[in-house]
């Protein structure tokens, strides 16, 4: 995927009233009309559903969390199959979250360090870094919007 493709992303405003707007998001994979509900796929699937399935009911972007990624099945299997996409058999959009409020969250359980945090996990010890993000060639992720 070359990285003009996999950076598009367009917000066009449909409509606004006071605080409220709705719009339409544009990302190299899907079109998404806001406000949207996005299933959760937080290790990469949605639980009790095939690909198909939650595409078929007009799903056209899922949620997937970075931290519980990279604790499984890890980065190295995305990069393997070329990248989230792939290891979920999604072609529409993904969101993934930064993985910032494990940072908070898991704080007993984690290290702070210059290059990135550091978690004790129950699976191994797992460094998370920002450019793990890359790694899933995600459409949407919070870290890199500008």
């Amino acid at each position: 995927m070359s990285d003009s493709t996999h950076n598009s992303l367009l917000f066009q405003l449909s409509d606004s009233d006071n605080n409220a707007r709705a719009g339409v998001i544009t990302t190299a994979h899907s079109v998404i009309e806001t406000p949207v509900f996005m299933p959760v796929g937080t290790a990469g699937t949605v639980k009790a559903m095939l690909s198909d399935e939650v595409s078929d009911i007009g799903y056209r972007i899922i949620l997937s969390n970075t931290y519980h990624l990279y604790l499984r099945p890890g980065h190295q299997v995305i990069q393997k199959l070329s990248g989230l996409h792939h290891f979920m058999n999604w072609p529409h959009s993904i969101l993934t979250d930064s993985g910032g409020y494990q940072v908070f969250s898991l704080a007993k359980l984690r290290k702070i360090e210059e290059e990135g945090v550091t978690f004790q996990s129950q699976f191994r010890e797992v460094q998370k870094r920002q450019w793990f993000a890359y790694v899933l060639y995600e459409d949407l992720n919070p870290c890199r919007l500008e």
